[in-house]
């Protein structure tokens, strides 16, 4: 996790119970996983226990301080959602909604969290145990095709830059 910040604020991890709630029930797995999460993130004790609270008792969605979180700590927070809120085996119109909202809280546009969800479910697959997900290969996997994707955007920019375009004079 060295591209990207190593302490995701307390607030996220509170919009990941949400999530979790939207349909009512947060899984014990979920709630695992997002308290897990937040200790192998070195949050300080007191945010961990509130964190851990919101994973007894239902919580909303609230703000997300995203000032300081790069593209991929904002997609991982997002496909960790997705994860959580699929982790019963499908997704409720209220899971979906609540998906939307931080989507939208975490500013990322809906092509990018689609290819989180691809990349979710991909990781997914990948798990001996689904209820044990890989949150750091996840974490590693994002990284990995955001770096691609932006190495093929200078790439294709330093190919149009470079293409000369014909003169007037060289015209057919």
């Amino acid at each position: 996790m060295t591209s990207t910040n190593p302490i995701l604020g307390r607030d996220v991890y509170l919009a990941l119970a949400a999530v979790g709630w939207a349909d009512g029930r947060l899984t014990r797995e979920a709630a695992d996983a997002i308290v897990r999460t937040a200790l192998e993130e070195g949050l300080e004790l007191d945010d961990v226990a509130a964190i851990e609270e919101a994973t007894k008792e239902p919580v909303e969605l609230g703000e997300i301080d995203r000032m300081k979180m790069s593209k991929a700590d904002r997609l991982y927070v997002y496909a960790v959602a997705s994860w959580i809120a699929t982790l019963d085996g499908s997704l409720s119109a209220r899971s979906k909604d609540a998906l939307a909202k931080l989507g939208d809280a975490l500013g990322i546009p809906q092509t990018p969290r689609e290819r989180a969800d691809e990349i979710m479910r991909e990781v997914s697959a990948r798990a001996d145990r689904p209820d044990r997900f890989d949150l750091l290969s996840l974490r590693r996997t994002l990284d990995e095709r955001l770096r691609e994707a932006r190495r093929m955007r200078i790439e294709q920019t330093l190919q149009r830059i470079t293409e000369k375009p014909p003169k007037a004079n060289e015209e057919s």
